[in-house]
């Protein structure tokens, strides 16, 4: 091997800010943010997301820094850009168990739609219905309905007080009930102690009177029962006929309504169709009653059947231009898998469809959905109903603690949702290779490797899409844009970071951290364009900030605390350098080595 000399030159890359091929980085402003070096990672990240397949979900792994997320979120913006977008979806009452809300899906919009119609039409069957039921139409048909009830009621009542006079009864009705009284030789009635002075023979045969007069009183009640009960559903069919065509109309405006071709079609049918059942089964609650209690009582039940009448609208895709593009910087339970809210009332915790919240999971279907995997497995709960949902690609929205809630609590079961969701998961590299091994099934998942370089190879183009980098951050942050030379000492800051001169470092937040450092040196001293000297000025104050260890351990050697000699020659010792990596600042402190030998035991 061929031992040089270098010239402390040779030690220092150097960029002739001419070379660029720019004045400021204001005139780079119109070119598109590339994907500096990061070529490997830009062709896998557009293959994973472009990919239909199931369990071609993507794993990004590389350092903090290296602009994983944000050119990840680019990208996936540019490709749900392209697509379709999804389906609304509503959860709504389940008419036949209440306890399984269903799950409809719309076109993009209809949702909305979907629950202003059933807004308007609880409005107007509140205001239209009662209306209707004092209607003269309705008024002469269900006082034709009730005469006949009455005539034929009546001359059962009339038979029965004849029975009961003939035993010398009186008989007459208070509050809704039967009463008799036994009536004296004048005709007048007698009072208890007036009844026990009757000879005992007289009080038998009143005895046994009043015996028959209870069994034809029951005869009389069991005659007009069914009669009764032929009126009331008599009124209740006419007031489901005058309703009907109401509710037909107001239904079929909701259809029409609905103009886009429905996926979920028959389910909306047969959904509508149970509104009117409902709607028509309990049209007692919207007349207005005469008593103030029953009125109250009343409101409460109509507010139970129009509440059925709700539509819980938990995704609402309108005014999206393509597919869902979800960041979830805080994926606990609740927020990515969706939850259900709890009210409490009398010790009890009640809940409806209308209490049924989506997560970032719901919300991403037919898009994307960036995850973090740190943030995911500080929560057990949440990675096993992780591994769960990519396993099944079914999503079902449940409240993990309601076993051990301090209160009874009725149970809820939302209908389960098939999604179609392209995970995106950051991680470092070795968290990847981790799950690689302790969860193969998991890692299947996520057949697309998305690998960030720690640098890259430098070239005239790489200085370019650099500057480009510079370009765009200084118009996103508001700073003051840079010169030729401001981005050449960047570039030379970018080179030492990875103490390679035909190699860049990929970590650009750094690169970001320096520019905003720099501009405020030029705000400092009122400059409009950051220079050189700026570059340079914010490098020596960052390494002025970070070097004390750097300085203190300087100290010991200039207080003699470490000797270091550096004339002479001693056998078994040499002096070296040595490089200290603190995480935030690296420098070479001076060491002296030393070997030491011994004899062998043989």
């Amino acid at each position: 091997m061929t031992l040089a000399n270098l010239a402390p030159t040779d030690l220092a890359l150097t960029i002739a800010p001419e070379a660029l091929g720019f004045a400021d980085t204001f005139e780079l402003l119109q070119q598109p943010l590339p994907w500096i070096g990061q070529e490997r990672a830009e062709t896998a990240a557009r293959f994973g997301l472009t990919m239909d397949q199931p369990d071609y979900n993507l794993f990004v792994l590389g350092e903090v820094g290296s602009g994983r997320s944000t050119l990840l979120q680019q990208v996936m913006r540019e490709v749900a850009a392209t697509r379709q977008v999804p389906p609304d979806l509503c959860y709504l009452h389940n008419f036949d168990a209440p306890e399984k809300p269903r799950a409809l899906r719309l076109p993009p919009g209809q949702g909305k739609l979907l629950r202003q119609l059933m807004a308007q039409m609880s409005k107007t069957l509140q205001k239209e219905i009662p209306q209707r039921l004092v209607g003269p139409d309705f008024k002469a048909e269900s006082a034709h309905i009730e005469k006949t009830y009455k005539l034929e009621e009546a001359k059962a009542y009339a038979e029965l007080d004849a029975f009961a006079e003939a035993r010398n009864f009186a008989l007459y009705r208070e509050n809704g009930h039967l009463v008799f009284t036994l009536l004296g030789a004048k005709g007048n009635a007698l009072t208890e102690s007036e009844a026990r002075s009757l000879p005992k023979e007289k009080r038998a045969q009143i005895d046994q009177a009043e015996q028959e007069l209870h069994a034809e009183i029951t005869r009389f009640l069991d005659k007009t029962r069914p009669i009764e009960r032929v009126m009331n559903e008599g009124l209740a069919a006419l007031r489901r006929q005058i309703i009907k065509p109401l509710l037909e109309h107001e239904l079929q405006g909701i259809r029409l309504g609905l103009k886009k071709q429905i996926k979920d079609s028959v389910k909306l049918g047969n959904y509508l169709d149970q509104v009117m059942h409902d709607v028509l089964d309990n049209l007692d609650v919207f007349r207005v009653a005469d008593v103030d209690a029953d009125d109250e009582l009343r409101l409460e039940e109509l507010a139970a059947v129009l509440s059925r009448l709700r539509v819980n609208l938990v995704v609402d895709n309108d005014g999206l231009t393509g597919a869902p593009v979800i960041i979830e910087d805080n994926p606990s339970y609740h927020s990515l898998f969706g939850s259900i809210e709890y009210q409490a009332e009398e010790d009890v915790l009640l809940t409806d469809f209308s209490r049924i919240r989506a997560g970032s999971l719901l919300k991403a279907h037919g898009g994307f959905l960036m995850l973090h995997v740190r943030d995911l497995l500080a929560d057990e709960l949440v990675w096993e109903k992780l591994r769960r949902f990519s396993r099944t690609g079914r999503l079902q929205i449940e409240e993990p603690m309601q076993m051990m809630a301090p209160m009874a609590t009725v149970s809820l079961t939302p209908e389960a949702l098939d999604l179609s969701v392209k995970i995106v998961l950051i991680g470092a590299t070795e968290e990847y290779y981790l799950l690689q091994e302790a969860d193969p099934e998991f890692a299947r998942r996520f057949r697309v490797k998305v690998d960030f370089a720690e640098s890259f190879a430098a070239s005239a183009q790489t200085y370019a899409a650099s500057s480009v980098f510079v370009s765009h951050t200084c118009q996103r942050l508001g700073l003051p844009h840079f010169t030729a030379a401001a981005v050449a000492q960047l570039l030379q800051d970018a080179h030492r970071e990875v103490d390679d001169q035909t190699r860049q470092s990929a970590t650009f937040a750094r690169m970001e951290a320096l520019v905003m450092e720099a501009a405020a040196v030029c705000q400092a001293r009122g400059g409009t364009k950051v220079d050189g000297a700026d570059v340079s000025a914010a490098l020596q104050a960052r390494q002025l900030r970070h070097n004390y260890p750097d300085q203190r351990m300087q100290e010991t050697i200039t207080d003699g605390e470490r000797l270091i000699s550096l004339q002479g020659e001693k056998t078994g010792q040499i002096n070296g350098l040595t490089q200290i990596d603190l995480g935030d600042y690296r420098f070479g402190f001076p060491v002296r080595v030393t070997a030491h030998t011994s004899a062998g035991e043989d």
